[in-house]
């Protein structure tokens, strides 16, 4: 059996570059280097065919522990709830009211950011709270 060694989530969007920036913001996360040979992304990009450019964008873990996240332009937008989606854990090991304000506070930084909030899911006999949002370009993600 083949050993995974390391995985990627890849976003289909319209603006690669600018969904990537807000997640960046999200989870710490950084725009790696620029390809050998070049100073800026802005440089590579421009380097490319014109249906080339702005295309994809990348970012990364800084502490390398956290999977690759890439964002490719699709040509068509959203249209559905997202099959698979990101769980931001901001409230891990806590309860009650204490969980909900964690996850009030960071909802109020990621809609500063441009997120949506879209509902508080308050805990049941099977799941703690958690906060659905979406993302700059309406992808769903929960506050968790």
């Amino acid at each position: 059996m083949a050993s995974v060694k390391q995985i990627q989530v890849t976003f289909d969007c319209a603006e690669p570059e600018r969904v990537a920036r807000f997640w960046c913001e999200v989870l710490g996360y950084v725009v790696p280097p620029p390809p050998e040979g070049f100073t800026t992304w802005d440089d590579f990009d421009r380097s490319l065919p014109p249906e080339r450019q702005g295309s994809g964008f990348t970012c990364l873990d800084p502490t390398g522990v956290g999977p690759r996240l890439y964002f490719q332009r699709v040509p068509e937008g959203k249209v559905v709830k997202n099959r698979v989606h990101l769980d931001v854990r901001v409230g891990t090991g806590l309860v009650g009211e204490e969980r909900v304000a964690v996850l009030e506070t960071e909802c109020a930084r990621l809609v500063a950011l441009g997120a949506v909030r879209v509902q508080l899911l308050r805990a049941d006999d099977y799941n703690e709270s958690c906060l659905v949002m979406q993302d700059i370009e309406g992808n769903e993600f929960c506050l968790d």
